[in-house]
């Protein structure tokens, strides 16, 4: 590694109205430049999923070094006191929930788990849908400056604490992926593939193509692992890279339609109103 290494800071909590409490989880978004970033062991554990375009990078933690390429809903789970050094061949954007002991040992307790035998497990870029789910759910929440207050935040906050204890302790067993889902290498080639052509004219027959598959396969393989079909995980993160150009404010909306893979705005502005029930032009003016 050649580049000065840069100090990644805990991350600050988002602005939130309510008083967070002792037990709450913290949310941010946080970008990552190039380089290298040094990140000292957190009291509290860490859980990063990838937001976005695929990302080339390294990390050194607990003892082992990782390589991989970040796909849009990986997770890295980093437990409370291990540092970690990162080095990101592009720009990183993730999502950070930061869970405090105190959480983490109230959801052993909701579980009857004895907290002081169970110890967090180091994951690099793995899956779990479940956590994803949360995730966005939370990320969505902070977005819109949580108008749902403190028991919802509160209510996934646990839920995530709970699963890291059930799927990524010391006391669970390895991850399995549903029977007959599409594998580890396979389905991150498929997620990367979608990424890099998101604004083309995607299809079925494509997807599949890199997957290696007979479409119907791929239709079949890919809900199962993801839980959604092919065509409505597009969609979705269509959605997602258009708010995240509209939050940008450089392009015309009708620029961002077609940079998010959106025939025209029009279409961009049906999607939008359907799903989160706001136009690209409301959801720009709430973020300007």
């Amino acid at each position: 590694m050649t580049a000065t290494p840069q100090l990644r800071p805990e991350p600050a909590p988002a602005p939130v109205v309510i008083d967070p409490g002792p037990q709450a989880m913290r949310v941010h978004i946080h970008i990552d430049e190039p380089g290298v970033l040094v990140s000292p062991g957190y009291i509290n554990t860490l859980v990063a999923i990838h937001v976005g375009r695929p990302v080339h990078l390294s990390c050194k933690r607990a003892g082992t070094t990782h390589f991989g390429t970040a796909i849009h809903g990986d997770v890295d789970i980093i437990p409370a006191g291990t540092p970690a050094i990162w080095e990101n061949k592009e720009k990183d954007t993730v999502l950070i929930c930061s869970l405090p002991p105190t959480l983490l040992q109230a959801a052993a307790e909701g579980l009857d788990i004895n907290s002081d035998r169970v110890e967090i497990r180091n994951r690099f870029q793995a899956r779990d849908s479940q956590i994803e789910h949360i995730g966005w759910a939370l990320k969505a929440e902070m977005e819109r400056g949580y108008p749902s207050g403190r028991l919802y935040v509160d209510s996934l906050a646990m839920a995530m604490a709970a699963r890291l204890l059930q799927g990524h302790s010391s006391l669970a067993r390895e991850p399995e992926l549903p029977r007959g889902a599409m594998q580890g290498h396979r389905l991150k080639r498929v997620l990367a593939f979608i990424e890099e052509h998101l604004s083309d004219d995607l299809s079925l027959e494509t997807i599949a193509s890199a997957a290696g598959v007979s479409a119907p396969h791929c239709k079949v393989l890919f809900r199962r692992a993801l839980g959604v079909p092919v065509h409505q995980y597009v969609i979705r993160r269509r959605i997602e890279r258009a708010l995240s150009l509209l939050r940008e404010g450089q392009l015309p909306i009708s620029q961002v339609a077609l940079d998010s893979g959106f025939a025209h705005q029009s279409h961009l502005a049906r999607h939008m109103r359907r799903i989160l029930g706001v136009s690209p032009g409301e959801f720009r003016s709430n973020f300007s």
